[in-house]
């Protein structure tokens, strides 16, 4: 069975390197971008099941990338994240086909919950012989 693929795209190395080995241990096959350009095209080589976006981005923000996504493919699921109380940019990004959005300091267990959900893997990491 091939494994879900989750793209992390954010500019903060952090929030990447913490969000790729959570959803590494859940079983996911993972992929990070720091910025834009990285993002479409591993989007296009790759094409992720899930994107975890942050909304502020350098050089191209989160909104033209979710655009560029859903462009790519539209059934690429999209969750936004972001550091900003923005209702206007959440709006906006629901519009073009966000699922939702997580506010940083976001809970990494609501957004695993989250991802988990949306991927069809409501209890997490298969585990053998559990």
């Amino acid at each position: 069975m091939d494994r879900k693929k989750v793209l992390v795209v954010d500019d903060q190395v952090g929030i990447r390197v913490l969000l790729v080995e959570v959803f590494t241990t859940e079983g996911y096959e993972t992929y990070q971008a720091a910025n834009g350009k990285a993002a479409l095209k591993i989007v296009r080589d790759k094409r992720p099941d899930l994107v975890l976006l942050d909304m502020k981005i350098p050089g191209m923000d989160g909104l033209e990338i979710l655009k560029q996504i859903k462009g790519i493919d539209p059934s690429i699921k999209v969750i936004m994240m972001t550091a900003y109380g923005e209702l206007a940019m959440i709006r906006q990004a629901t519009d073009l086909g966000a699922l939702m959005h997580f506010t940083k300091p976001f809970d990494i267990d609501e957004l695993r919950l989250a991802v988990n959900h949306e991927l069809g893997n409501p209890t997490g990491r298969m585990k053998a012989g559990s």
